[in-house]
């Protein structure tokens, strides 16, 4: 049953592709159809790197988990769980020219947080197994008015070998600062309870 949502969800993200006039053989097409082909299916990862270290690392200890939650007809939605906190959440939405990130951030109560909705779009097409999302103008500005200035270079990264890993990137060029968390594609783990 799982494969046929799967299936489902990769058919209607290439047939959202094709109406709304992008090439459905795109790497963003094909990136965003390896995802939708493990909807519903929650991975553990762990921090491959993380530099450089982070002297109060919400991640240290903790278990972490994606869930590839929601498929919808041009956009998912996968929450990270950090241990016990459910306050983090990607949304891919494909657009007209690649694919927007971005980083939706709740309160336990299900409010939002002050630092939400930030991200990037593509600005190339990368491939069917990378995609990099350069910080955007509206998320600078939020990285500012909350006095993030070192925020306001990121470039998030998403890898997905279909079957096998998948990788969140964050990296700011020009300086040392790169954070990356490996998801096992090859051992799906209980799916966790639903984000904040």
């Amino acid at each position: 049953m799982k494969n046929a949502f799967a299936m489902m969800a990769i058919a209607t993200l290439a047939l959202a592709a094709c109406g709304s006039g992008v090439r459905s053989s795109s790497p963003a097409d094909a990136f965003m159809a390896g995802l939708a082909g493990h909807c519903g299916q929650a991975y553990a990862g762990r921090v491959v790197v993380d530099e450089p270290a982070s002297q109060d690392d919400p991640f240290a200890g903790k278990s972490l988990v994606m869930h590839i939650r929601e498929c919808g007809d041009t956009a998912l939605r996968i929450p990270f769980h950090v241990g016990e906190d459910r306050s983090r959440t990607w949304v891919l939405t494909r657009t007209a020219t690649g694919i927007r990130l971005k980083h939706d951030h709740r309160h336990e109560d299900g409010s939002e947080d002050a630092i939400t909705m930030y991200g990037g779009d593509t600005t190339a097409d990368g491939t069917t197994m990378r995609q990099e999302f350069p910080v955007d103008r509206e998320s600078i500005a939020l990285f500012e008015r909350a006095g993030l200035a070192a925020s306001t270079a990121n470039v998030w990264a998403m890898e997905i070998e279909p079957g096998k890993r998948f990788v969140y990137e964050l990296a700011r060029p020009g300086t040392e600062r790169l954070f990356r968390v490996e998801f096992d594609l090859t051992r799906p783990v209980a799916p966790p309870p639903p984000p904040w």
